[in-house]
């Protein structure tokens, strides 16, 4: 599926994250300081527990608060441990302000 409208840009800031269901699935667009919106999968890929209503976000790193994995905002990596990832969609901001997503292309 192409890209799809999420919402419009002023519901999401800078330093936060923000929820969404798309296709069934759990999302989450953070937007690191200093950086651009990413949107990940909601889900830590540890034991796949969602990050949704079990994370802390600083903007700058999401730590699942069901073990303590940290990751960071600006590409979804593991600091914590390291070699893990989430999992990210592509996003796109369009000229009318509006967020588009794309999660049937992983990044």
């Amino acid at each position: 599926m192409p890209f799809q409208t999420l919402c419009k840009q002023r519901y999401i800031a800078e330093g936060e994250t923000v929820p969404f269901a798309v296709d069934g699935r759990e999302v989450i667009v953070m937007w690191p300081d200093g950086g651009q919106p990413r949107a990940y999968e909601a889900v830590c890929p540890h034991d796949r527990q969602s990050l949704v209503n079990n994370s802390d976000f600083n903007g700058r790193i999401l730590i699942c608060t069901v073990h303590g994995w940290v990751f960071d905002g600006r590409d979804g990596n593991g600091l914590d441990p390291q070699g893990c990832k989430l999992t990210e969609f592509p996003i796109r901001m369009t000229g009318d302000g509006m967020v588009e997503i794309d999660v049937d292309t992983e990044l």
